[in-house]
């Protein structure tokens, strides 16, 4: 049985799992700190899954957004990243965290994640720069809604930085070249359009 998301009732809470009962079955899915904060018991949630199926066990992960959990499932196709480090990183990192974090050669970020090492970091991000962000299950981000929360959090992968990287690969940049611009023409907070970002990009290409 492979679980995709979950919508019912926060039965209990733990130090890294959540109880969530689903019309009176209750499904124990292992989650971060981030998320777990959110949470009280009684709430009504909807959280995107991921399921790992080994011979031994069925484990599920929990995430406030689809875009959370296709980032987790990323993480892990670098080596010495298991299911708790990926969680670990989420926990200290959003996904639009992650993706400047690649974009920019920053592996000290990712240090910041507990069990991270400094050799580990730097692996982070030689595995995956230069890679498009993962996509969700259907080619898009899910929405979940979480601790009565209307809606998830705005994708990082889309929106103006997204608009800003398709430009400037139109222009003949490749995606990492792209990539590292925008996430340094946004770094200071100030760039937060697409016209922005590109010009903004396109002084950081041009150093």
């Amino acid at each position: 049985m492979i679980v995709g998301r979950l919508t019912g009732e926060v039965g209990a809470i733990g130090l890294d799992h959540v109880l969530i009962d689903v019309n009176g079955v209750g499904y124990v899915a292992l989650a971060g700190t981030r998320l777990l904060a959110r949470l009280q018991a009684g709430d009504r949630v909807t959280v995107q899954v991921e399921t790992r199926v080994t011979e031994s066990s069925i484990t599920l992960f929990a995430f406030a957004t689809d875009e959370e959990r296709a980032w987790f499932v990323r993480l892990q196709d670098v080596p010495g990243v298991a299911g708790k480090s990926a969680l670990a990183i989420l926990d200290g990192l959003a996904p639009a965290e992650i993706m400047d974090a690649i974009a920019l050669g920053d592996s000290g970020a990712f240090t910041r994640a507990k069990g991270i090492g400094k050799k580990l970091g730097e692996r982070i991000v030689t595995e995956l720069a230069g890679k498009a962000p993962p996509m969700g299950r259907f080619g898009r981000f899910e929405t979940a809604a979480v601790a009565g929360l209307a809606s998830a959090p705005a994708a990082a992968s889309t929106g103006p930085r997204a608009e800003a990287i398709s430009a400037l690969t139109n222009l003949g940049y490749t995606p990492s070249e792209a990539s590292r611009a925008v996430a340094a023409a946004a770094k200071d907070g100030s760039a937060d359009t697409v016209s922005a970002l590109v010009k903004g990009a396109l002084k950081e290409l041009a150093r």
